[in-house]
């Protein structure tokens, strides 16, 4: 155990706080896609303080069922109105065209441009986010009050954008403890300038990593940022041979909002960060929820895909697409809280001192329950009116002592307390049922 639990006294999380913000506001005018100089640009960012190793895997390379798609970028696009004034206007917001639009350059009238246009009648100020990233397409998006006011003329239409052989980048921080095994955390940097989702994750991991460098660690804890979907995916078949050191972890998104914190369950509900997670937030004493896994959201499904099955749960706030704003252009930075982040930061920090300092032992007998009576150690604790209570602990430590069970975890399951376990544990090391792991 080199974590020490008071490691949340000593952090300074207004400041946490202040540079969370700063960093948001840095990389929010970036257009991301799922690949392309927006997403390098954003992983520089992070770089600058932080070792990110950033990788490049090149189109065309086979990644399980998918294949790495053609490098996306765009430099301007417009739409002007038959008097030269741009009526849409890239420069003014990156939402303004379909992410992954492919070039186009002519002249239509507004009934033709009318299909390749896209608005939301329900949130008439507001631009929406789309996308079409596995077929060729072209669109704009804009309020429903500028597509409203569109005059019935002929309109010039510029998309300089390129579809090319590139790659797809992703970006990735290991600080390293005194083990190998690791819990991984896990955001999407694809969207473009959506201030929630998804850059209120990205700077909470970031900071995250960040101070988890300046710690003596027992585990060792892993950051991606990847692009959703394909982006985790290039990573999993990237690093398929060393899956097995992962021992749990979390996708982070959508945690900027005021809504509650809402913890998803891995793919093996009840798995340890399951519970650990789940104890924090009760722990913080705050409003927050829990969702059953399923297999849609973010990439947690991909963690939990078959054939991976990586007890990777998600923390979010409002899950997604249950609030207005989800993307559309009101995704921006006012709607993003500081108080939420550092919430957010601590709940994490938390989990990781809950996951680092936490013991874990192993029945060192391998198969079976001991047989405890010729040990002495069914009434051990004889005369004591909690003696039944001490023995039935010790059945919980010896069934859940194959070193993947911390003492936290262990409690959570069993429902007893914690400093009851560690005594109960430290006997059953004096008779050599359990060693430390």
């Amino acid at each position: 155990m080199t974590l020490p639990v008071d490691t949340l006294d000593s952090f300074d999380l207004d400041a946490a706080g202040e540079r969370m913000v700063e960093l948001i506001k840095r990389l929010y005018p970036l257009c991301r896609s799922i690949t392309g100089d927006g997403v390098r640009q954003t992983l520089r960012g992070l770089q600058a303080d932080l070792p990110l190793e950033i990788s490049e895997v090149p189109t065309g390379t086979p990644v399980f069922d998918w294949t790495v798609p053609r490098e996306w970028n765009i430099r301007d696009a417009w739409i002007k109105g038959a008097d030269g004034a741009k009526v849409v206007d890239f420069t003014q917001s990156n939402l303004h065209v379909v992410n992954y639009s492919i070039p186009v350059r002519r002249q239509m009238s507004l009934a033709e441009l009318q299909g390749n246009l896209h608005s939301l009648e329900g949130l008439p100020q507001a631009i929406p986010y789309k996308t079409s990233y596995y077929h060729e397409a072209w669109g704009f998006c804009l309020t429903h009050d500028q597509r409203e006011s569109l005059a019935d003329e002929t309109y010039e239409v510029c998309i300089d954008s390129s579809l090319e052989e590139g790659a797809l980048t992703y970006g990735e921080c290991l600080v390293q403890g005194r083990r190998d095994d690791e819990f991984l955390f896990s955001a999407h940097v694809c969207h473009p300038s959506l201030a929630n989702d998804n850059l209120s994750a990205v700077v909470v991991l970031h900071e995250l990593a960040r101070a988890l460098r300046d710690m003596k660690l027992e585990y060792s804890y892993r950051f991606v940022f990847a692009p959703g979907t394909i982006g985790a995916l290039t990573w999993l078949a990237q690093n398929e041979a060393r899956l097995g050191l992962v021992r749990g972890g979390l996708v982070v998104a959508g945690v900027g909002d005021k809504g509650p914190l809402t913890y998803k369950q891995s793919r093996q509900a009840g798995a340890e960060v399951d519970l650990l997670i789940e104890r924090q937030l009760r722990d913080m004493n705050v409003a927050f929820g829990v969702l059953p896994f399923t297999p849609d959201g973010y990439d947690e499904r991909q963690y939990g895909s078959p054939g991976i099955d990586l007890a990777v749960g998600r923390l979010s706030r409002t899950p997604y697409g249950t609030y207005p704003e989800y993307h559309t252009s009101l995704d921006n930075l006012s709607f993003v809280q500081r108080e939420s982040l550092e919430e957010t930061l601590e709940a994490l920090l938390r989990l990781v001192v809950a996951f680092d300092s936490s013991p874990r032992y192993r029945n060192p007998l391998g198969r079976g329950e001991p047989q405890l009576g010729r040990r002495g150690l069914y009434s051990a604790w004889g005369g004591h009116r909690d003696s039944n209570i001490k023995e039935r602990a010790m059945l919980w430590l010896l069934n859940y002592s194959d070193g993947k069970h911390c003492l936290a975890d262990i409690a959570e399951r069993s429902g007893f307390d914690e400093e009851l376990l560690a005594e109960v544990a430290q006997t059953l090391v004096q008779h050599d049922l359990l060693l430390d792991v």
